[in-house]
């Protein structure tokens, strides 16, 4: 009886230990759980910035992307350096192709949102516009005012939307979505970062597109950054195709 009750004991100790070890692997990403769960949607893609390169943009889409969504701008006065180059070439694909602007807490929304329009011009048969919020530098640990950030990234969203006549995708963090979006921008589009599991399991709303991966390694780019992000669109191609923008 006491052999059966230590051999228990150490057979519940090697499956705490091989669980544990597991979740340590998925923890530092050296398995990657959201991989596997992120193959059961249909329509993959990317997103890029200076820090990929000039990229190969028919290696990308021969390896199975159907979407991207390249840097454009950010704050009032930055331009990614290779966004000319990236939009251009990534036209030239059958690709679904879109602009994001990375959201400055200490500048103005307006000077923001011109400073995108006046860099991408048309979006007509492109993706809605996205708004990246997240936190930088000592940003979270010591956050912009809730209120005033709220108001700010409102404030770009309704410029855009002006433009364009499409509400702008909102791409956001767990760490600021739960500190600024939160009950808040219901009605835009949800783009959501979360590299450890799906936000299926405890997201309190509908996401549009999931940022699963950022360690992936692809073909096609040579840039700083030897990672590329890996998303999933939450739907049919048909149903991403239906978010095009129309013609001027």
């Amino acid at each position: 009886m006491r052999k059966k009750r230590k051999r228990l004991i150490l057979a519940a100790a090697i499956a705490v230990s091989a669980a544990v070890v597991l979740l340590a692997l998925v923890w530092y990403k050296i398995i990657s759980l959201t991989g596997v769960w992120a193959e059961r949607f249909e329509v993959q893609g990317v997103d890029v910035s200076h820090y990929q390169g000039e990229i190969d943009w028919q290696k990308i889409q021969d390896a199975q992307m159907q979407f991207a969504f390249i840097k454009a701008t950010e704050g009032s006065s930055h331009i990614d350096a290779c966004f000319a180059y990236n939009w251009r070439e990534a036209a030239k694909t059958d690709m679904r192709i879109g602009a994001y602007h990375f959201f400055s807490f200490d500048s103005p929304p307006q000077t923001q949102a011109e400073l995108f329009i006046q860099t991408v011009g048309t979006l007509s048969g492109k993706l809605p516009p996205v708004v990246d919020v997240e936190f930088y530098g000592d940003k979270e640990k010591d956050p912009p005012d809730e209120g005033e950030t709220a108001e700010n990234v409102k404030e770009m969203l309704d410029i855009l939307e002006r433009q364009y006549g499409n509400k702008p995708i909102l791409y956001t963090t767990y760490e600021v979505y739960d500190k600024y979006i939160r009950g808040r921008f219901e009605e835009y589009p949800l783009w959501i970062r979360n590299v450890y599991y799906t936000p299926d399991f405890d997201l309190d709303r509908k996401w549009m597109f999931w940022q699963y991966a950022d360690s992936t390694e692809m073909e096609g780019y040579q840039g700083k950054e030897k990672y590329i992000d890996r998303n999933v669109f939450h739907g049919t191609k048909e149903e991403l195709d239906q978010l095009l923008l129309g013609t001027d």
